[in-house]
């Protein structure tokens, strides 16, 4: 067997069997298969697609190149969450204490942010002392002890996912459904999970811009994830405009304890909740998404899903009094800059995608995977979509250190593309568009 004629296969359209993908998968590890053939490998998939079968045997493939966790000894079932990634979006860290309030246990391997859109590590690294980088007898005794745990992904994890999500960034193939659908689930489906959600977003922030290209997207994993025996829903979810009212780390795990408290925005909230219902009904501790909404309300409103944060916090090394006085524990800029509205009227829009790209200028984001982040910079919205302002209202606020202050004009600058104001108040646009 030859990877040169598997590709020369590939490239023409054909289709690679179970266990011609097994060999250029191990050949990973191995370096039977270089860096340079799974390149050209990437492209002509890229082009010529995957079946459900070769998708599948390309997950599987990924999957036991590393460890597959075994969580059997953890009672309760084991659910976890996947977002495709937005502007603003913290929801890893509201939905898994609350799913885990519930009696779900939930086994959270998360990712850095790249470009516009945020990582939950990077947020969580924004506590003092909060460790992701545990080994896995670590991870199973935080699972078993908080109902959750939260860390990065391991050299055991999925190890050929490291290899080729490196490769598919600089070879400009990350677009590839069956690419993006073997990465997540390979890495997902070895954290031991019984079941999977996924928030598959769409809109002006979102890595999948068009409704349709999210819907192809959640339709192939779900049916490969289905397909491997795990239940798998997904929702396909608005990212037009930021998620919340905060934008960058520090400010984002503030925001989300005031969501543990009860005390968040509608938006965030609604999908948060969403989410996590799902995780519940796929936990089969609820017997439906109204039961499984309101069992999430009630560990809210009784203080169980906050304690829950505290309780995964202090065992990952990090200062559980974020969860008393965040704005105290967490890292805050030097400087804060308002964005004022122009003219009066309504906020008819906020477009993630500019947004994204400020907080990138402020220190929030990273260019690079070596890029540094700066934890307390990001944006603060005052005013959200539909809101009414006055000329001079403040919208915004930049939250910025002296190492990044030069960038503010251009910020600044951004906000005002970004932000669209009209005469009459916009209609109510829908968060959750469709499950698949």
């Amino acid at each position: 067997m030859r990877a040169v004629d598997l590709i020369r296969r590939k490239r023409d359209g054909g289709e690679l069997t179970g266990d011609e993908i097994r060999f250029l998968v191990g050949g990973i590890a191995t370096r039977e298969v270089p860096d340079y053939q799974w390149s050209a490998l990437t492209m002509a998939i890229l082009w010529r697609g995957m079946t459900p079968v070769e998708t599948a045997a390309l997950v599987e493939a990924m999957l036991h190149s590393g460890t597959v966790i075994d969580l059997s000894d953890i009672p309760g079932p084991k659910v976890d969450k996947h977002s495709t990634g937005g502007v603003g979006d913290k929801t890893s860290l509201i939905l898994a204490p609350i799913a885990a309030a519930c009696g779900v246990t939930v086994p959270m391997v998360s990712g850095r942010g790249l470009g516009h859109t945020g990582g939950t590590l990077d947020k969580l690294e924004s506590i003092p002392g909060f460790r992701i980088d545990l080994d896995l007898a670590a991870y199973r005794r935080v699972a078993r002890e908080c109902g959750l745990v939260l860390i990065g992904q391991t050299a055991e994890i999925a190890p050929a996912d490291r290899v080729l999500y490196a490769l598919r960034d600089a070879t400009a193939t990350v677009e590839s459904i069956p690419l993006i659908t073997a990465s997540i689930l390979s890495k997902k489906l070895a954290e031991g999970i019984d079941a999977l959600v996924l928030d598959v977003k769409t809109g002006d922030g979102a890595f999948m811009a068009r409704r349709e290209d999210a819907r192809a997207l959640a339709e192939s994993m779900t049916r490969i994830g289905r397909q491997l025996g795990k239940p798998v829903q997904a929702l396909i979810t608005s990212m037009d405009a930021p998620l919340g009212r905060t934008v960058g780390n520090s400010l984002e795990v503030w925001e989300s304890v005031e969501c543990l408290r009860g005390r968040g925005p509608d938006d965030l909230m609604e999908v948060s909740l969403e989410l996590a219902a799902e995780m519940l009904v796929l936990g089969r501790v609820a017997a439906d998404r109204e039961q499984a909404l309101a069992r999430c309300r009630a560990v809210i409103a009784d203080g169980s899903a906050l304690e829950r944060f505290r309780r995964v916090v202090a065992a990952q090394g990090g200062d559980p009094r974020v969860c008393d006085d965040p704005l105290g524990v967490l890292p805050r800029a030097a400087h804060v800059e308002p964005f004022c509205a122009p003219a009066a009227g309504f906020i008819a829009g906020i477009r993630a995608w500019p947004v994204g790209q400020a907080s990138m200028l402020l220190g929030a984001g990273r260019a690079r995977v070596d890029s540094t982040i700066d934890p307390a910079a990001g944006i603060v919205f005052r005013k959200g979509v539909g809101d009414e302002v006055r000329s001079g209202d403040v919208i915004a606020e930049i939250h910025v250190n002296p190492t990044h202050a030069s960038s503010v004009p251009q910020v600044l600058a951004m906000l005002g593309e970004a932000t669209t104001i009209t005469s009459s108040r916009p209609p109510a646009r829908p968060l959750i568009l469709e499950r698949v």
